[in-house]
């Protein structure tokens, strides 16, 4: 059984920490049934001033957990129908996420198919339906089983087969903000 990526994985720089999640392994245990995808794809969110991220509003009660220990899960819902799942990094205190916008399923595969009703999970909308990633796992640690929601050590993507650019979805943030090369992309097949 791989090891669950441990907290000091997520106290490190944001960007360090996106770039290193492409390869790893996130894990939902739903109905007694493990669901597992690669993680192909992941943008960095960074403090207050990064115009892109919600730390921008400053300590509300949505960005709270972006606050707090690095290594849970920041949950929230967006467009009126999609849950999107981030891991918060760096120290405490300090508001930053990385945001985990794809997965390649390699367990539960039947289960996954079956909750996507046979679409793909190549979107932070679409993989948080697919394994039932919901607002009830706002905060849970991502460095322990105990929450049913994990990540763990996967394999290592070279720096050759993944693409940085800029983050998705920004239109209405303004420059150098909207095309910061903040997001990170798997160009292979698991």
């Amino acid at each position: 059984m791989a090891k669950t990526l441990p907290p000091a994985f997520y106290d490190r720089p944001t960007l360090t920490v996106a770039r290193e999640l492409i390869g790893a392994r996130l894990v939902r245990v739903l109905n007694e049934t493990r669901l597992v995808g690669v993680i192909l794809e992941a943008e960095a969110y960074i403090g207050e001033t990064d115009l892109g991220c919600h730390a921008k509003a400053g300590l509300t009660p949505r960005t709270r957990i972006m606050f707090g220990p690095p290594g849970h899960a920041y949950v929230y819902f967006t467009y009126g129908n999609h849950w999107m799942l981030n891991a918060v990094t760096e120290k405490e205190g300090f508001p930053a996420a990385v945001l985990i916008r794809a997965i390649q399923p390699v367990e539960g595969i039947k289960v996954i198919t079956r909750r996507r009703k046979g679409r793909d999970t190549f979107g932070p909308g679409k993989l948080t339906q697919a394994l039932g990633i919901s607002g009830e796992d706002n905060g849970k640690d991502l460095a322990t089983r105990t929450g049913g929601l994990w990540i763990e050590e996967g394999i290592g993507v070279p720096n050759s087969s993944v693409t940085v650019g800029p983050r998705v979805g920004l239109n209405n943030v303004p420059e150098p903000w909207k095309s910061k090369p903040w997001r990170f992309l798997a160009r292979i097949q698991i």
